[in-house]
């Protein structure tokens, strides 16, 4: 199922809230980003409780090569957070298992 899924790195950098356990907050500047950060990668291709299967079977694939990540509400969907500092790797064994990563562009 992981090859037909795909997902959406929200463009937004996220942390961990200090006031409530397992929220996230969106961070408002970029000039004290740091490699806890953490990014979104919402699942576009499914919903519901499949979604949830899938993020899971994503975080599993993603705990095999030591890139630790959690499932949590972010804009009203469940996402997976990764820590900035693992985001290249995360893409890369997304990609080889067949995972499609959507991006926002800039128009340059």
């Amino acid at each position: 199922m992981l090859q037909l899924s795909v997902v959406h790195r929200l463009p937004q950098l996220y942390r961990w809230s200090a006031d409530q356990l397992g929220e996230i907050e969106l961070l408002e500047t970029t000039s004290g980003i740091n490699d806890e950060d953490l990014v979104a990668l919402r699942l576009l291709s499914h919903e519901g409780t499949l979604a949830l299967d899938i993020l899971q079977q994503l975080r599993e694939t993603l705990a095999q090569i030591q890139v630790e990540c959690k499932i949590a509400r972010c804009e009203g969907h469940p996402c997976l957070l990764i820590q900035r500092i693992n985001e290249s790797a995360a893409s890369c064994c997304l990609k080889n298992q067949g995972v499609a990563i959507a991006e926002d562009f800039n128009g340059r």
